[in-house]
């Protein structure tokens, strides 16, 4: 995603509802970046993982699992938030239908955050700081999705830095410390 304008705004501002009109972006350290609109792989990926992750987990009543645009919040001052692709949280931490519709901005680390990557070093750059992010927060387990490998990458956290969980291509199934194994194969994310 290419950058395409900046703007600074404090945590009085963001409550008050800055930035306006703006759906994809991010705040770094008080600093709006604006992004441009993702490609249409990067949706479809997203769409069709939403899907099949979301059946998965309303099923088993687990939680609820929520695509961007919707703000993490990393820090207050100076502000700080991430949108990541898609995020999971476990219904005993608030991952209600309900609860969620009430909710501005989650200031709680989720349980899952899913990031689709593809090749780009401006987008490696940009996952370092979100992963980075997701660890200062204590987000549990990252999933980083990789639709030109057709593979899923599962990081877990560790006190030293996100520790690799198994990394599982078109016929896996993917196993989570927090969902357990899914009951899809990889490769119906990439259909």
């Amino acid at each position: 995603m290419a950058e395409v304008a900046r703007k600074v705004i404090t945590w009085e501002d963001y409550l008050q509802g800055e930035p306006k009109g703006l759906e994809c972006y991010e705040i770094e350290d008080g600093e709006v970046i604006v992004v441009g609109a993702p490609s249409g792989e990067h949706q479809w990926v997203i769409k069709v993982l939403l899907r099949v992750l979301d059946d998965f987990v309303t099923s088993r009543q687990l939680g609820v699992v929520i695509q961007a645009p919707f703000d993490v919040v990393v820090q207050r001052d100076p502000v700080r938030t991430r949108q990541p692709d898609l995020l999971f949280l476990r219904k005993e931490r608030g991952g209600t239908p309900e609860q969620i519709r009430q909710l501005k901005r989650l200031e709680i680390p989720p349980d899952i955050v899913i990031e689709v990557v593809l090749a780009s070093e401006e987008e490696t750059e940009r996952l370092e700081h979100k992963l980075r992010d997701y660890h200062r927060i204590g987000v549990p387990e990252v999933w980083l999705v990789y639709p030109e490998e057709r593979a899923v990458e599962v990081l877990v956290w560790a006190e030293d830095g996100w520790r690799w969980h198994g990394l599982f291509f078109s016929k896996d199934k993917i196993r989570s410390t927090i969902l357990g194994e899914t009951d899809f194969a990889v490769g119906r994310i990439f259909e």
